[in-house]
């Protein structure tokens, strides 16, 4: 079985707005069930944190604009 890291960087906090985590972009349930889900699964979710992360970074400005 091919390992894959874990996203945390250890800045653990959740935003209450997407209800993921402003540091990896995972959810709680990604975050709880990381070590659980198969080599496929934790690809995907990694696949797709770049753009959680950049949504959320981005929610603030967009906010503050309207």
């Amino acid at each position: 079985m091919t390992t894959i890291d874990s996203p945390c960087n250890k800045v653990c906090a959740i935003d209450p707005a997407s209800a993921l985590c402003v540091g990896c972009g995972r959810s709680m349930a990604e975050i709880a069930g990381w070590i659980g889900f198969t080599a496929d699964e934790r690809r995907r979710i990694m696949a797709e944190l770049p753009g959680r992360i950049a949504a959320t970074q981005d929610a603030p400005a967009r906010a503050n604009a309207t």
